[in-house]
């Protein structure tokens, strides 16, 4: 089977691209997904009180904005069904190819094409496009023991509905982004809730509310007015990024607001010095939320804090060798983000170079975060340090799309088979990402944090404002490219 692109993926960035290349006047695409189903993580995590920690008119397309949101923080379900909505609204339904799996990719220097091997069959492309994101290999931490477990396991990821939680016992392991939204929604049904936090996070309140009837309604028949919304909303959004690049002193600002938060919901003095973090705010991800601590305060809920020492078969020993016996086990313990690539990858380039070795071995390196030398018309969306710990994924994501749009426009217009990366201009990007980094709240705040990989080395996160890389990626530059074919 051969396409012009083949897009892997079909969450956020698999779909941006998608109609970006529809917008392009271009049919012969295909997009494979292993699921059933496109959303990518807003498919995957239904766990209870999922929902989205920036606002739903900036967390979608700006081509594509719905007057429709009902919360200016949306929950999974009406994020999963823009989703769906908007592949009906550019008929992208024919090229999705769904319980397709992407086992290996391989560029062939004398075809010029890449073989994607999968689990149908084998796919030939010009252009490859993964948008497989970061947040959809969950982290499960090798606990002494587990397998002696008596009783029910899952990840927030894989939430398991059929298990009923009422009146039982459940130990939940980690307090991330996700902990800290289901733990409220499970607390007032079970009988004893154990949360075993190693690193406490920060929380700020959650400015959520409903949007009302009058002001959908002046979205959709006054599109202008949600342009309006939408723009103060990044602007508002993009000075935050002040105090995560070079101003710590800001953070300690906020995190007084945050300590106070606290104070005034959690009583218990002992509890309070559990919950308060050691770091400076934003070295770790800055969580959300209006109901996390007032659930603390049940009865039935206890934060335990002396560690993980082994599991046995009807609970969990904590550090002090004290048994807390448990009928569930749940981890909150996030995604494999920065060695999610590095593992999880079977790509072969030029020369039969071996992505997910060279990465291993040198960490994760890009050009802009889409390209890699050595691996012609291959481009990542939401690649290594494109993520925001300030503003809108989408955004970049948008950015992304219009960026590859022009390498393929390019290759086009050049009369070249395909576009290979300059190991000088991917050099230099690496050099300039790296620099700024030092200066940032996640190498200087004082923890380790999903952010880092194994070298303590910044690889997920855009270090500065969004509109830079907006910017930076506005105009492709065709220096950078070694054209080839």
């Amino acid at each position: 089977m051969e396409f012009h692109t083949v897009v892997i993926g079909a969450g956020f960035s698999g779909l941006g691209m998608a109609i970006q290349l529809k917008r392009d006047g271009r049919d012969d695409f295909v997009v494979l997904e292993k699921a059933d189903d496109v959303g990518g993580t807003w498919r995957d995590n239904t766990y209870p009180g999922c929902a989205c920690d920036i606002q739903s008119h900036m967390y979608s397309f700006s081509f594509a904005q719905n007057p429709s949101w009902t919360r200016s923080y949306s929950a999974q379900p009406e994020i999963w069904q823009y989703l769906r909505d908007i592949v009906d609204r550019y008929r992208l339904r024919e090229h999705l190819r769904f319980g397709v799996e992407v086992e290996a990719a391989r560029w062939d220097s004398d075809e010029l094409r890449w073989h994607v091997t999968t689990s149908a069959g084998e796919y030939t492309a010009r252009f490859l496009v993964l948008g497989i994101g970061a947040l959809h290999v969950p982290n499960i931490p090798a606990l002494p023991g587990i397998e002696r477990f008596q009783g029910e396991v899952f990840h927030s990821a894989r939430w398991n509905h059929d298990y009923d939680l009422t009146g039982k016992r459940v130990a939940v392991v980690g307090t991330g982004a996700s902990a800290i939204q289901f733990v409220p929604r499970i607390a007032p049904d079970v009988a004893e809730l154990t949360i075993f936090q190693r690193t406490p996070p920060w929380i700020i309140p959650k400015a959520d509310h409903p949007v009302p009837g009058w002001a959908r309604s002046l979205f959709r028949l006054v599109p202008g007015v949600q342009r309006l919304y939408r723009d103060l909303i990044f602007w508002l959004l993009e000075a935050r990024a002040l105090g995560f690049n070079g101003h710590p002193r800001l953070m300690r600002l906020l995190a007084r607001a945050a300590l106070a938060n606290m104070s005034r919901t959690i009583q218990d003095p002992e509890l309070r010095r559990k919950l308060t973090p050691d770091y400076l705010m934003g070295c770790k991800r800055i969580l959300l939320a209006n109901d996390y601590y007032p659930a603390l305060n049940r009865d039935n809920v206890t934060v335990n804090t002396a560690g993980i020492a082994a599991v046995a078969e009807g609970g969990i020993v904590d550090g002090d060798g004290v048994e807390h016996r448990a009928d569930a086990i749940i981890y909150g313990t996030g995604f494999h983000v920065t060695d999610a690539s590095e593992y999880h990858l079977d790509i072969t380039g030029v020369d039969g170079r071996d992505l997910a070795k060279e990465w291993r071995r040198h960490g994760l390196h890009t050009h802009l975060g889409i390209t890699v030398a050595g691996y012609p018309n291959l481009f990542f969306l939401l690649g290594p340090n494109t993520a925001l710990g300030h503003n809108s994924v989408v955004f970049m994501i948008e950015s992304q799309i219009r960026y590859v749009a022009q390498a393929m426009a390019l290759a086009d217009r050049t009369g070249s088979a395909a576009l290979d990366t300059k190991e000088s201009a991917q050099a230099e990007f690496q050099s300039d990402i790296q620099r700024r980094l030092v200066g940032g709240v996640w190498t200087r705040g004082g923890c380790r944090s999903w952010y880092l990989d194994s070298r303590g080395v910044n690889r997920a996160i855009w270090p500065g404002f969004a509109w830079r890389y907006w910017l930076r990626t506005r105009t492709l530059d065709p220096s950078t490219f070694e054209l080839v074919g």
